[in-house]
């Protein structure tokens, strides 16, 4: 599940900048600053329907606030 969670947020930011070159290098020409951040919302989503269904399906834990 870990990895996973990594993969998600390496892809989240790969679209991140992604928007942001394409928003340099259009300068806001074109739709594909507005379509990689339509896939970075899509991502963000996703990942977190992913860790709700984790959590349903006993993956993972909360452990809360450990002391010490």
């Amino acid at each position: 599940m870990k990895i996973a969670v990594a993969i998600a947020f390496m892809l989240i930011i790969g679209s991140l900048g992604a928007a942001f070159f394409f928003l340099m290098r259009d300068k806001g020409r074109s739709n594909n600053t507005v379509r990689a951040l339509a896939v970075r919302v899509a991502l963000s989503i996703t990942l977190f329907l992913l860790i709700l269904l984790a959590y349903q399906l006993g993956y993972i834990h909360p452990t809360g606030i450990r002391n010490g």
